[in-house]
């Protein structure tokens, strides 16, 4: 999913074979944007679908909801093809529109990469006015661009604070587990809780922050960017980084950011969590099955910090949507309506874990409904920012929705690792919002008409 894509390669267009998925973004050729219809066609017929290839249980539950609709109706069969998830941002990147297929899988992020591109077709003619409607604001947040919807998900994804109680009660920390009681959860009382357990652990390491993984890459942009969204700023305001990015208030925040390096466990096994060293684990909902077994009833889930502009959380993940090209639009749609009815969106989070991005198996599922373990997390995507106006009283946040996304978080996550490495805050981030900057104003912001 979106938040562990690898990392992004600024690369020449015909070096994509070296460049890791959203490297494979980079504005190669064309682009210019502009509308791209695909054809109704009979409704009728063959049609192609791409999809990643992710856990085997996401290929088998996607493998049998084709296999179901084959079987449901006469009128149209669905070829499906899974292209490894390493390789699947750069195929569609690196073939023709008129190669890609009448249904594709895309990462959140890449999105307007595509439509700028003139790979992806408007869905709003050929999905159901039920499906839409059916779809989580988070979701249609992620797959909306200039009022036209170009994808829909199965799932969403967020971020949180898991905290093993044992540690945190023994050591007398207080926390929120809800965003009622959030008030007050700000990052100089989480700084402080940190110096506590501190006080009670031996070795000192109280803090996961998934540090293995490196941070100059896209977890590094979708774990770390709510920092710069609560304390105020946005990683893009009205099409530019400086001014939004490397404000005082998100400068203040990195360097808070930074010091809690002495409190992170370098997780090199990824059990620091699990084994108990560490009390709290920064990370999304994707660790929770571990977790939850590792800990049982010592588990809590608690909301990120608060820098002064609220909690806030990453959101988003793969969607769907139909292939500009497509001849055939009527019967991409009646596939994308069986996709995100509520058995399968409800197959399909059950096999990872995921948040659904349909409100009725979103309110259904035992996770994420009211009472539920996960239920935070629900609560967040409920409260959707989109990716312009992040005030106070919002929670999720989608990366910012433009064709030069790849450009972003590759010079975000480059200051973030720098800073966590060292590095002046201000000069990091100011050097990220002029580098942005430059990019966007060499491709004229990106425009999508």
């Amino acid at each position: 999913m979106s938040p562990t894509s690898r990392r992004y390669r600024r690369t020449a267009c015909t070096g994509l074979s070296l460049a890791l998925p959203l490297a494979a973004l980079a504005a190669c050729g064309g682009g210019s944007g502009g509308d791209t219809s695909a054809s109704a066609g009979s409704g009728k017929g063959t049609i192609s679908v791409w999809a990643h290839q992710g856990q085997k249980s996401e290929d088998t539950a996607l493998q049998k909801t084709v296999k179901t609709f084959n079987s449901s109706q006469s009128k149209i069969k669905v070829k499906l093809k899974l292209i490894p998830g390493n390789d699947y941002t750069k195929t569609i990147t690196a073939t023709d529109a008129s190669k890609l297929p009448d249904v594709m899988e895309f990462d959140g992020p890449t999105m307007a990469n595509f439509v700028y591109n003139k790979k992806l077709a408007a869905i709003d003619s050929y999905v159901s006015a039920k499906t839409l409607a059916n779809a989580t604001a988070a979701s249609k947040a992620q797959g909306a661009i200039g009022g036209k919807h170009y994808g829909l998900g199965m799932y969403d994804s967020g971020l949180g604070l898991f905290g093993n109680k044992k540690l945190l009660d023994a050591a007398g920390v207080k926390y929120p587990t809800s965003l009622s009681d959030a008030d007050g959860w700000t990052a100089d009382r989480f700084t402080a809780a940190l110096k506590v357990l501190k006080a009670k652990d031996a070795g000192g390491k109280v803090l996961d922050l998934q540090e293995s993984t490196g941070y100059a890459n896209e977890w590094g942009t979708y774990g770390f960017a709510p920092i710069v969204w609560s304390a105020g700023g946005s990683l893009l305001k009205d099409g530019k980084a400086e001014g939004a990015l490397d404000k005082p208030a998100v400068v203040s925040a990195m360097k808070t950011f930074q010091s809690w390096k002495p409190y992170v466990d370098p997780n090199t096994d990824g059990n620091a969590f699990a084994k108990g060293r560490v009390a709290l684990s920064w990370v999304g909902h994707w660790m929770y099955p571990a977790y939850s077994k590792a800990l049982g009833s010592d588990l809590a889930v608690l909301p990120l910090p608060d820098f002064g502009n609220g909690p806030k959380t990453g959101q988003g993940s793969w969607a769907w949507g139909i292939g500009a090209n497509s001849k055939n639009g009527k019967a991409a749609g009646a596939f994308l309506d069986y996709l995100l009815n509520d058995t399968n969106v409800t197959a399909m989070t059950k096999a990872n874990g995921a948040p659904p991005a349909t409100k009725t198996a979103l309110a259904a599922s035992p996770l994420y409904k009211r009472g539920g373990p996960l239920q935070l997390y629900a609560d967040q995507l409920a409260k959707p920012c989109g990716d312009k106006d992040i005030t106070k009283s919002c929670v999720a946040v989608t990366r910012p929705v433009t064709a030069g996304y790849p450009t972003i978080t590759a010079k975000f996550s480059d200051a973030l690792s720098s800073v966590y490495g060292g590095a002046d805050p201000k000069s990091a981030l100011a050097k990220a919002a002029r580098a942005i900057d430059r990019d966007f104003s060499d491709n004229a912001g990106y425009k999508i008409p």
